[in-house]
């Protein structure tokens, strides 16, 4: 397993942003601490994640290595939520995070799993710098949090080979989202600490469609992801983007 440093400095990383996440760093891989929605909504988006991946390649998700041969970036990887699954279907994965304490975490537990990830202690536009480019790109849960969105969004654009596939999900600003997503979440439940989120961050469909389209990528699908408290459970809702949503995004060939 490679463990790359670089500075995470640039203009899209917001270091008050980052330090929210740092502080939690330690949790991650706890099922019932802070990051326990995010535990709670793996299963939904690993499977969509899968599934539109499978489709565009044209891959047996029914074989073991699925994804044998394809390379993918999970941008702002945590401590390896996504990138742990997607190396077990056979991709090759590199996961980039602002925050290093993430990092060493997510490198520790791959290496219990015996997985092999390249983890880099790095923002998007370090590696686009240095032409690094994959077939698949995840944003899941980052765009929301960055200092400059429109320099995200070209960033990772630049990082997806032509042909390739990027992954967007963040909240939608709006009313339903903020009583949910902020009150809801945070001062009710309390899944998440408070102020891990900022409603004027949120992003709208239609800013972030504009935005990828600016960045010279194509808005394939918009999907909403709702929770059920009666049976505490996610799933994907299609025709609700009011709060949470997934946004799959191609590069032509």
């Amino acid at each position: 397993m490679q463990t790359q440093q670089a500075k995470p400095l640039d203009r899209t990383v917001d270091a008050a942003e980052v330090a929210k996440f740092a502080r939690m760093a330690e949790e991650w891989w706890d099922p019932d601490g802070k990051f326990r929605p995010l535990h709670k909504f793996n299963p939904v988006r690993l499977e969509f994640l899968r599934d539109r991946i499978a489709a565009r390649f044209a891959r047996d998700i029914t074989a073991d290595r699925p994804f044998e041969g394809l390379t993918l970036l999970d941008i702002g990887c945590g401590g390896g939520l996504l990138t742990e699954p997607m190396a077990r279907l056979g991709a090759t994965v590199t996961g980039v995070d602002a925050a290093e304490r993430n990092v060493e975490i997510a490198r520790i537990h791959a290496e219990r799993m015996g997985l092999d990830i390249e983890y880099a202690f790095a923002a998007a536009g370090d590696l686009a710098a240095a032409g690094r480019q994959f077939d698949i790109v995840l944003n899941m849960e980052v765009i929301e949090h960055v200092a400059d969105r429109d320099a995200f969004l070209a960033d990772s654009a630049n990082l997806l080979r032509p042909g390739g596939l990027m992954f967007l999900a963040t909240l939608n600003r709006t009313t339903k989202a903020y009583l949910l997503g902020i009150l809801g979440a945070e001062y009710v439940l309390r899944w998440l600490p408070r102020g891990t989120h900022d409603w004027r961050r949120f992003v709208k469909p239609s800013e972030l469609a504009a935005g990828l389209r600016a960045s010279g990528l194509a808005l394939n699908e918009l999907t909403g992801v709702a929770y059920d408290p009666l049976h505490d459970r996610w799933s994907l809702a299609p025709g609700d983007l009011g709060v949470n949503y997934i946004a799959v995004a191609g590069k032509p060939a």
